[in-house]
């Protein structure tokens, strides 16, 4: 089956306002800059995002924040961005943080069809017991705070209960890919960028080498096409517009 989109605006034609999405990426690191980019120009609003961290002020997820068109994060880090943390302030955006490992399970556990899982992560702790502002007021109160989750003790540990993550769709980027759906991703562009995709009921790959089914040798492959939907061959501009949060050089 040929999964290959003619472009990126077409593949995310038909994510409308309100949809939910896991992004993948880490940093600005493997992030679906081109699929976010054509997002942005088709127009949809109040997103609900799921991916560790939301890009910097100038690139990556930063750019649908900026626009006011995420209503909702689901993530790890704040990172470096300032408008992010301003959003979150003032009321505008609805934060959840949760713990990198517990993130990364949740997604792996939606893509598994587990419901839930317990963890020792986040016991005793605001995490599990309630409380945590998801959404602040104007004025700097607390409009929407985080429930308490259920804990259970096993083998004389407590465990507080996760429940999996699913998205009407999700935005990846692999360094290469075939016309199945199957890809191969490089290096720490590997953190979350299968575990989102897997978590997509629709799911958008961009890729900057397209190869043809066969090409990528069976034990080399980080995702099977099963997971994935839809496949943008980048150009090898796009391929290459890799930015970086910090850039640090030798005095």
């Amino acid at each position: 089956m040929d999964k290959t989109s003619p472009s990126a605006a077409d593949a995310v034609a038909d994510i409308g306002d309100g949809a939910s999405l896991a992004v993948g990426g880490f940093g600005l690191c493997g992030i679906p800059s081109t699929l976010i980019s054509a997002l942005h120009a088709q127009g949809a609003s109040s997103l609900r995002v799921v991916s560790n961290n939301c890009g910097t002020d100038d690139h990556g997820l930063g750019i649908l924040l900026g626009a006011g068109r995420i209503a909702r994060v689901t993530g790890s880090y704040v990172g470096e961005n300032k408008e992010f943390a301003r959003q979150y302030l003032t009321g505008e955006l609805e934060v959840e943080l949760v713990p990198q490992g517990t993130l990364a399970e949740r997604l792996r556990a939606g893509g598994c069809g587990i419901p839930a899982f317990y963890t020792p992560a986040g016991v005793g702790t605001p995490l599990a017991e309630g409380g945590i502002p998801w959404r602040h007021t104007a004025d700097g109160g607390v409009a929407v705070a985080s429930p308490a989750k259920e804990t259970r003790r096993f083998d004389g540990r407590d465990y507080v209960l996760e429940e999996a993550i699913t998205c009407d769709f999700a935005l990846v980027r692999a360094a290469r890919g075939d016309r199945h759906g199957n890809l191969v991703f490089d290096k720490s562009a590997r953190n979350f960028n299968p575990l989102a995709a897997m978590a997509g009921r629709v799911t958008i790959a961009e890729v900057e080498e397209l190869v043809e089914p066969g090409a990528l040798a069976p034990d080399d492959i980080h995702l099977p096409g099963v997971f994935v939907q839809r496949v943008v061959a980048l150009t090898a501009r796009q391929a290459a517009d890799k930015q970086i949060e910090k850039r640090t050089v030798a005095a």
